[in-house]
């Protein structure tokens, strides 16, 4: 009696490079809990490094370079290296569907691709929304006809289904819900290698807002920065710690023209232990974004019981549902108004235990199998 070989799947993942910490979550995630399942499957990595062509001419101011670097991986090199592996493994998944140009280089009919959200495609799919130069919009337009190449098309939320489905993206039956999972760091207790209380030293015990998320417009960090404005009239010793954003020219006027500079702490890069301690010593975490994909630092937040206040959009409420606060999107009166009942204890949170165990419903365990089912599914096996 044979026994049938793992299947040999390939994760195709962001180069380390490219600074997206929650894709490399995603990735990283994945590629552990398959690990998991020898008997199942045999995975690899597929990571290549983004070389620094562009980067090393002085001529070239910084950001130039690195985009130019970033898209000749995005369009050269790892479709190269996509083209070499097609023939090592039984399937493939592309983790981060701005890489769906990969599926032209793959056996499409074997291969994955994890949709978050539909950013990438927007300048194509509503360019009304986002006008962008014609070499953007035909890179864009190849990274979507690899998307709809796929044989599988994951995504987190039934929010962003619907919005593949109303675009006539993808075909129904192509679709498979996979959301994503709470590490096991973001938990009510602190973990090995929490340093969050010399981070947050240079508050002085003061009470804090945390925001863990980009720069980019979507995320509404002007909103942030507004709304702390207006709760630090009326809660002086408040401060705000921002996670994961560069600001830009104009974020940076902003918080000089607001006076929240003296209030404002942006810590570099953290690991997960250290920022569940960041989750867990808030007084909120704010979700300010005006669009998001699944939005990962809510269901962080609740697994480390913090309460959450999040933009009303209907994938936060999914995500979030009665273990959340919610505010119209962009209305500065109406988030200032929330947090203040908040902080003043006016409005209580929903129960931590509530809280708790909405995350409970989100592991990479199941996160993983859904994956792995799918494509034994698909290959019959």
């Amino acid at each position: 009696m044979s026994t049938r070989a793992p299947l040999k799947l390939a994760l195709l993942m962001d180069p380390i490079e490219e600074g997206w910490p929650s894709m490399d979550l995603v990735g990283e995630s994945l590629r552990e809990e398959l690990s998991a399942l020898p008997s199942e499957v045999a995975v690899t990595g597929v990571r290549p490094s983004m070389p620094r062509l562009f980067q090393r001419l002085p001529s070239i101011s910084e950001r130039v370079a690195f985009n130019t670097d970033r898209l000749l991986t995005r369009f050269g090199g790892y479709p190269a290296q996509a083209l070499l592996a097609r023939g090592r493994y039984d399937a493939f998944h592309v983790v981060d569907h701005s890489y769906a140009q990969l599926v032209h280089a793959l056996p499409a009919r074997r291969t994955g691709v994890y949709c978050h959200d539909l950013d990438t495609f927007r300048s194509v799919i509503e360019p009304h929304r986002e006008p962008r130069p014609a070499w953007f919009r035909l890179m864009a337009r190849t990274t979507l006809l690899g998307l709809q190449r796929a044989a599988i098309v994951f995504h987190g939320t039934q929010a962003v289904r619907d919005e593949l489905l109303r675009h006539g993206l993808v075909e129904p039956e192509r679709l498979v819900w996979a959301p994503p999972g709470v590490s096991p760091e973001f938990r009510p207790e602190p973990s090995p290698g929490d340093t969050s209380e010399s981070v947050l030293a240079p508050l002085g015990g003061r009470p804090y807002l945390l925001h863990v998320g980009s720069s980019i417009p979507r995320k509404r960090l002007d909103v942030l920065f507004e709304v702390f404005a207006a709760l630090r009239t009326r809660h002086p010793e408040l401060r705000l710690v921002q996670q994961g954003g560069a600001l830009t020219p104009a974020q940076r006027e902003q918080v000089a023209r607001l006076g929240i500079g003296d209030a404002l702490l942006q810590p570099p890069k953290l690991n997960r232990a250290t920022l569940a301690g960041l989750y867990r010593r808030a007084q909120a975490v704010l979700v300010p974004s005006e669009a998001e994909g699944f939005g990962l630092p809510v269901i962080e937040a609740l697994a480390c019981g913090a309460p959450v206040v999040a933009s009303a959009l209907p994938v936060l409420r999914e995500v979030g549902d009665t273990a959340c606060l919610y505010c119209p999107v962009g209305h500065v009166t109406g988030w200032t108004e929330t947090i203040d009942a908040l902080l003043s204890g006016r409005h209580l949170p929903p129960p931590r235990e509530l809280r708790l165990e909405r995350a409970r419903h989100f592991t990479w365990q199941a996160h993983a199998r859904t994956v792995l089912a799918a494509y034994q599914q698909r290959l019959q096996r």
